[in-house]
């Protein structure tokens, strides 16, 4: 599933370094990495990729992490919403109120997409990334693979977290070490929804399938800032900064 924050956005600076491989993106780990038998998986909102964005954040993950990283084009060529339509919407910060004008307004334009995301549904697009999951560790000889997903593509990632082609994730799933990267202000993602999951991995603590697992909470940030920032916005600037390097750092310890 997806929320609504994720169907706007900002356009991250800079141009995307790696290149298409059919529908699918390859950023390649620097020359001098020594970790040819990992990878990164990311898996986008419902942009796609449309927006440069994913690419760009790619491209960074391979550089600092120092491995392959692969967007699988998980909306075949046709990703259900363009961002440029519904960025004026939404709040792109903490505290900003979203009524229900707003989201009756939301509703109307998202209704045009709708056949899109019904042809876009999870026995339908997670299918697509397993097989490229196998694909790439088949091709490409990898034997660690970490995921990172926003919105729409932290849903598969949960789902494809529980297929044993993992090793780790920047998502939400009890089942393999996992990190957390918070909106402080999410619709989606509600407090009472953080201290849920927080509960369910503090409960596991000291039993035998116990994970580890962190949860960062990035002050004056709404969803979608870890992908799409408004840079304008002090915090949400900081925010996306914050969260790469928790990606970073989290897949240098686990990956």
């Amino acid at each position: 599933m997806s929320c609504p924050n994720c169907y706007k956005g900002f356009v991250l600076p800079g141009e995307p370094k790696g290149s298409m491989v059919g529908l699918d993106y390859f950023t390649p780990a620097p020359p001098d990495a020594t970790q040819q038998a990992k990878a990164i998986v990311l898996l986008t909102d419902v942009f796609g990729l449309a927006l440069p964005n994913p690419r760009i954040v790619a491209d960074q993950l391979a550089e600092q992490v120092g491995v392959d990283v692969w967007i699988p084009d998980i909306f075949n060529g046709k990703p259900p919403f363009d961002a440029s339509v519904l960025e004026p919407l939404l709040p792109d910060r903490a505290g900003i109120k979203f009524g229900w004008f707003d989201m009756t307004l939301l509703i109307l334009k998202n209704l045009p997409s709708l056949p899109k995301m019904i042809s876009n549904r999870p026995s339908v697009v997670d299918p697509r990334v397993h097989e490229f999951v196998k694909k790439i560790k088949a091709e490409k000889g990898y034997e660690r693979i970490g995921a990172v997903g926003y919105c729409f593509g932290g849903a598969v990632a949960i789902r494809l977290g529980s297929a044993d082609l993992l090793n780790t994730m920047v998502v939400a799933h009890p089942a393999i070490p996992t990190s957390w990267a918070l909106a402080e202000d999410d619709m989606g993602f509600k407090d009472k929804d953080v201290k849920g999951a927080q509960a369910i991995f503090k409960e596991q603590e000291g039993k035998a399938d116990h994970v580890e697992y962190e949860f960062q909470i990035w002050k004056g940030t709404a969803h979608g800032f870890a992908v799409r920032p408004n840079f304008e916005v002090p915090d949400v600037k900081a925010g996306y900064e914050g969260a790469l390097n928790q990606t970073v750092t989290w897949f240098k310890k686990t990956l």
